[in-house]
Order: C-alpha cells, then sequence, then structure tokens
C-alpha cells in the first residue's frame, strides 16, 4: 500500500532526476519512480519534424489526467502500466511498466506542481532552484550526447520554448514547495534533510 507520494519539480536540467535517483536508491524496493516525461502525448498523427518543432514545455502537452488517474490508482492498492516516451522520435513507446503499489512513490518533473488537482496528490513537495544558465549547459549536454539532437536544435527550443515556459509556468510553482533545494542533487546537505524528511513521512502513515 502507498504511503507517501513525493513531488520534485524545478527547471529542466536543475537536477531532478539526479535528487529522485538518489531516493529511490535510499528506499530500494519500497520506492517507485515515475517521471511526468512519460506521459507526453504521442501525436503519432504528425510527421517527426512537425513533432519536433512541438512546445513540450507547456502543459498541455502533458496526458496529466492519466498521470493523476494512475498515481490514484496506486493509493488505493493497484498496479499500473506506466507509458514510455522515445525522446529521439517524439512520441510514445509501444512498451509500458507494469507498476505495482509501493510505500513511497517518487514523481518527478517540471511542470509537476502546474496542475492543482496533481500538486495535492503530493504528501511532500520538493522544488530544486538552480540557477538558469547552469540547467542550460546541462541540457546541451544531456540532449546532444543522450538524445541525438543538434547544438543549434537544443539552443533554438531553448530560447523559444523551454525558458519562457519556465517563467510563465514553473518558476512561480515554487511558493507550492515543502522543501526548496538549491543546486540539485550536488548539495549534500540538502540531500541528507530531505532524506530525513522523507523518511520521516513515510513512518508518519505507519
Amino acid at each position: 500500500m502507498v504511503n507517501v507520494i513525493v513531488g520534485i519539480a524545478g527547471a529542466s536540467a536543475s537536477g531532478k532526476t539526479t535528487i529522485a535517483k538518489k531516493l529511490f536508491n535510499a528506499f530500494k524496493d519500497d520506492t517507485v519512480l515515475i517521471t511526468h516525461d512519460s506521459y507526453y502525448k504521442s501525436h503519432s498523427e504528425l510527421s517527426l519534424d512537425e513533432r519536433a518543432s512541438m512546445n513540450f514545455d507547456h502543459p498541455n502537452s502533458l496526458e496529466t489526467d492519466l498521470l493523476i488517474k494512475h498515481l490514484k490508482e496506486l493509493k488505493a492498492g493497484r498496479s499500473i502500466r506506466q507509458p514510455q516516451y522515445d525522446f529521439t522520435m517524439h512520441m510514445r513507446k509501444d512498451e509500458y511498466i507494469d507498476v505495482e503499489p509501493v510505500s513511497a512513490i517518487i514523481v518527478e518533473g517540471i511542470l509537476i506542481f502546474a496542475e492543482p488537482k496533481l500538486r495535492e496528490l503530493f504528501d511532500l513537495k520538493i522544488f530544486v532552484d538552480t540557477d538558469t544558465d547552469i540547467c542550460l549547459l546541462r541540457r546541451i549536454r544531456r540532449d546532444v550526447e543522450q538524445r541525438g539532437r543538434t547544438l543549434t536544435s537544443v539552443l533554438d527550443q531553448y530560447q523559444n520554448t523551454v525558458k519562457p515556459m519556465f517563467h510563465e509556468f514553473v518558476e512561480n510553482t515554487k511558493r507550492y514547495a515543502d522543501v526548496i533545494i538549491p543546486e540539485g542533487g550536488h548539495n549534500d546537505v540538502a540531500n541528507k534533510v530531505l532524506m530525513a524528511r522523507m523518511k520521516a513521512k513515510i513512518n508518519e502513515v505507519l
């Protein structure tokens, strides 16, 4: 049975995934990690070029209602089939991941605090507050090395959608956070505090 749902938000490449993985590894079999990115809409009716030019940083690009439904299912003790997303083809994969209810669920994504119905499901809300210049450098390295992107396409996307959408939809959700972590996963002091806070949250409902 799920006892606690933790949300980790922040800018793209702010270090959310690093923190999420540290929490996941700390609690091992009692934890499952779900990324909001897995719930990007597929738009298989569009060409690859059309999909690549979409605004992936707007709330409408994600099937958040499905994520909300899945979290409620897990909270109720029922398993789900989590979708998977292909970032090179910009569409969902055919395969799914079967997720069983466990003690804690960690959800990470840039926009998870922007939707009130999703936000209210989190027992602990964490915002990773990293300088935007650092985020851009990390994003360039990730997208070029891991997602087969060109430097020009990464910079164009950052200028046209990533940066403006951050200021419009992400930055102001910091006020909903229970914990704000500067500089992401490299802040060892903040991460130790976070581990203790999450453990306490889990124990509250045992």
